[in-house]
């Protein structure tokens, strides 16, 4: 029979491999960076044309657990997109978030005057499927913001 120690060791010991599980399920706001930065690589090593493509590839080397890259236009029309390429060649600048946010505006404006930064909003994780908190580092490069985000738990 366990005594209560060794009960309480066991439950803590399952609750640390359960968070650790999650935790290496989600990106970070060092990887979502890491991200952007490579994407923007391939871009000059590679040009407009193919880094688009490589983007919108869902098993491509810009997807990676619930990370992935979005590129917009200065006018909000998505160029290319991670995980969902039925958003490409739409007009998303007045989406809004599950609170009224209109992020995308957000976005382009940090990107028209600063060239880069970060910007909070909710968002459908899209391998939990759950509204969560979520910040995104962007940079602008030429005429496109490559962005990418990480979910908050």
């Amino acid at each position: 029979m366990m005594t209560r120690s060794i009960k309480l060791f066991v439950t803590a010991l399952a609750f640390t491999a359960s968070s650790l599980c999650v935790a290496a399920e989600s990106g970070t706001a060092d990887e979502a960076t890491a991200m952007v930065k490579k994407a923007v690589a391939y871009l000059k090593a590679n040009g407009k044309d193919k880094t688009l493509a490589e983007v919108s590839n869902n098993k491509g080397q810009f997807v990676d657990r619930d990370l992935y890259i979005s590129v917009y236009d200065m006018q909000g029309n998505v160029l290319a997109h991670g995980t969902n390429p039925k958003l490409i060649g739409k007009d998303v600048s007045a989406l809004k978030d599950a609170n009224g946010k209109e992020f995308i505006k957000d976005i382009i404006g940090q990107a028209k005057t600063g060239g880069k930064g970060h910007a909070d909003y909710v968002w459908p994780n899209p391998v939990t499927k759950e509204l969560q908190p979520k910040t995104v580092y962007f940079e602008k490069t030429d005429d496109m913001i490559f962005s990418s985000g990480y979910y908050k738990r």
